[in-house]
């Protein structure tokens, strides 16, 4: 899904009115930093599809709306939420830059445990985080604490995954989708397990501890 433009005429119903989160991309034809923002802002906008809708307004084509939002220099990155500004970047900023202003806004499962709430939640003995990757990797590097039940054995160690000593169990892959998707399998197999948001890579994205050897 691509980055969707809008005009003056349009903003008020695609943005102001939405019912989603608005990421606004003040941007200009002339502008070299928008347009290597650009391919970054089309990766968002697709992973992000259905949490938050993404939208660039040309500066020049638009200056009603450039002056409400005060616009000096751009790339200029507006976070709209119920149709009021909430957070706002300047400038050319990475994807994890983004995320993090983004991640207030966006709608969460209620099994899906962001990194610092895991860290938080893991001093406080409420969890257990469980790495689902190979032996291997699990070797070399792991969140502290982490016991290793790997992808492929997990169904068949259902018991090791269940709160029988109070703590949930929080799966984690590499990424995202690998501890999201066998968590969903063990919930219908009668688990009640969590899983972290990202993986092992936002993890160490947000500078969490790591265990190594």
């Amino acid at each position: 899904m691509a980055l969707q433009l809008v005009n003056e005429a349009e903003f008020e119903r695609e943005v102001l009115r939405a019912e989603l989160p608005v990421l606004v991309d003040l941007y200009a034809d002339w502008c070299q930093p928008c347009k290597q923002l650009e391919p970054t802002l089309n990766e968002l906008a697709t992973e992000l599809a259905g949490k938050v809708k993404l939208v660039r307004v040309n500066v020049d084509h638009s200056p009603r709306i450039a002056a409400a939002f005060r616009v000096q220099s751009i790339p200029m990155l507006v976070l709209l939420q119920g149709g009021r500004p909430v957070d706002q970047l300047m400038g050319m900023v990475d994807k994890k830059t983004i995320l993090q202003m983004l991640a207030p806004v966006m709608p969460q499962a209620p099994d899906e445990v962001p990194p610092q709430q895991l860290a938080e939640l893991l001093k406080t003995g409420q969890v257990l985080a469980v790495d689902v990757r190979d032996p291997s990797a699990y070797g070399r590097y792991r969140i502290p604490g982490a016991i290793n039940v790997p992808a492929s054995e997990a169904l068949e160690r259902k018991a090791d995954l269940q709160p029988s000593d109070g703590r949930v169990r929080v799966l984690y892959g590499r990424g995202g989708d690998e501890g999201k998707e066998l968590a969903a399998k063990l919930r219908e197999a009668g688990v009640p397990v969590a899983f972290l948001a990202g993986g092992f890579l936002h993890w160490e994205a947000e500078g969490l501890e790591v265990q190594r050897g």
